[in-house]
């Protein structure tokens, strides 16, 4: 398995730009605790949303970003309160790896996240990363080209 640390997928030219779409079901967390995701442990505080995607994977959004990144999918939902909520569209960096490998969530550290081969790195700003299995990665994204 490679160790992967500080990649910018922006200078990598096997990196592609795609789009997610899809709808998702949110909680917020109660208090501070972790979840463990297909791709590693993800752990959050209190008032983080805690996803549960289209496909059943689940993971941790923090409530900056989480504000930042979605909207309720009813007009009838109260921002914050759980319930569906969509992402809005945003053109993120992809690689999809030919080998296992690990990298951390951020450039400051923080949880470990594993892939196997055929999923993808997913650079969503300078330092913020995460990972997809490829199953995942076809079915909720496409190339923003």
């Amino acid at each position: 398995m490679i160790e992967l640390k500080n990649i910018d997928l922006l200078t990598d030219p096997a990196a592609q730009r795609v789009v997610k779409d899809e709808t998702v079901a949110v909680q917020f967390a109660a208090g501070d605790g972790e979840l463990m995701s297909l791709e590693g442990p993800n752990r959050y505080t209190l008032g983080d949303a805690l996803i549960t995607g289209s496909t059943g994977d689940r993971w941790v959004v923090s409530r900056e970003r989480f504000d930042a990144k979605y909207l309720p999918a009813d007009t009838a939902l109260v921002h914050g309160e759980p319930g569906a909520y969509r992402n809005r569209p945003a053109i993120v960096l992809a690689k999809q790896m030919n080998e296992a490998f690990s990298l951390a969530r951020s450039a400051q550290g923080g949880d470990v996240l594993k892939g196997t081969a055929g999923d993808w790195i997913m650079q969503y700003a300078p330092g913020d990363y995460g990972v997809v299995q490829a199953a995942r990665f076809a079915k909720v994204y496409r190339r923003a080209d």
